[in-house]
């Protein structure tokens, strides 16, 4: 007697394997996207599939115009010009071992929360490596002190005091001065005003930084003091129809995003002035560069000594400060 279906013909789980990785990798790539904020606001190189640890970007100096004198040869710009260089160091993995039982008994949903997750955290790592790249910033175009460099980052110093970074010192008699950053000075009254922004608008327009793909990203305390302005409420700021993660409007032709993850300058305990500082940052796209070899992927493995499945998922990159002259911090009390 036959029976239905045919031998062969069942469709299990061994057979249709190669369709799970498939899932995986979509809803991860869908969450990790979903929760970037500063890497679609900087400098990107792609080097997926690309060989090497080390990135040589050429920095050329700007040459001048010269006056043609008649009678006389054209001047020759003859610039010695530099390079920076990038290594692609930074590889980052969230990986879950799954045993069969609760694969079995689980609903699809601890999928979905696994991969939401591993989405958000390689997201987060990546914009927190972004957020560090403002104690690059230098404003009179000199370079970061040698030797102190951040742990996660060669090249890149770790204090905030530079002459990149500013807070909106709150004066005796009520009004505001835009004074460089120091240790323990902050106090709850320095907060984001619409003068504060505008005086850090033309430091960059007069270091002559491009008008066009500039960026404002802040933490959420100084979107709350943004809201209380009565001028950012109208509707030339906010648009109702936010087309990028994070983004609450626009100011002066700024993008502006908030951030939960904005650096830390000063711990409440470390400011004896009062406050915790946290750091906004004010930036041209040219600022940050960001160098991907291996976009998000996702992996699974079965590991029949634990009878569970083994589900990874790593990013490879690198990022480095570009143009240091290209952006401010605003050292803001949270």
């Amino acid at each position: 007697m036959a029976t239905y279906p045919a031998a062969g013909g069942f469709t299990a789980k061994t057979e249709a394997a190669v369709f799970i990785p498939e899932i995986w990798s979509d809803e991860i790539i869908a969450s990790y996207q979903k929760n970037l904020k500063m890497a679609p606001l900087v400098k990107r190189l792609a080097m997926t599939g690309k060989k090497g640890d080390r990135v040589h970007i050429p920095t050329p100096t700007r040459g001048d115009a010269s006056a043609k004198a008649a009678d006389t040869a054209v001047t020759v710009i003859a610039n010695t010009e530099s390079e920076m260089t990038i290594d692609v160091n930074r590889h980052f993995e969230y990986s879950r071992l799954i045993e069969d039982i609760v694969e079995v008994q689980a609903l699809g949903s601890l999928r979905q929360f696994y991969t939401e997750d591993a989405g958000y955290a390689l997201a987060k790592q990546v914009d927190t490596d972004l957020h560090q790249v403002g104690t690059a910033f230098r404003i009179d175009g000199t370079a970061a002190a040698a030797g102190s460099t951040n742990v996660l980052h060669t090249g890149l110093p770790t204090s905030y005091e530079h002459s990149s970074c500013f807070f909106n010192n709150l004066n005796n008699d009520g009004s505001f001065t835009t004074t460089a950053f120091a240790e323990n000075t902050l106090v709850a009254g320095d907060v984001f005003t619409d003068a504060f922004f505008r005086d850090m608008i033309q430091k960059l327009d007069d270091n002559d930084v491009p008008m066009d793909g500039r960026s404002l990203v802040v933490p959420p305390s100084a979107r709350n003091q943004i809201m209380g302005i009565t001028r950012y409420t109208s509707a030339d700021f906010v648009s109702g129809t936010p087309v990028q993660s994070g983004l609450i409007g626009n100011l002066y032709g700024v993008d502006v995003y908030v951030s939960s993850n904005c650096e830390v300058i000063e711990t409440a305990t470390e400011n004896s002035a009062g406050p915790e500082v946290r750091a906004g940052l004010l930036f041209h796209s040219d600022a940050i560069v960001m160098a991907e070899q291996l976009a998000v992927r996702s992996q699974t493995q079965y590991k029949q000594e634990y009878l569970s499945t083994l589900y990874t998922a790593d990013t490879l990159y690198g990022v480095e400060c570009y143009r240091p002259e290209s952006g401010l911090v605003l050292a803001l009390p949270n």
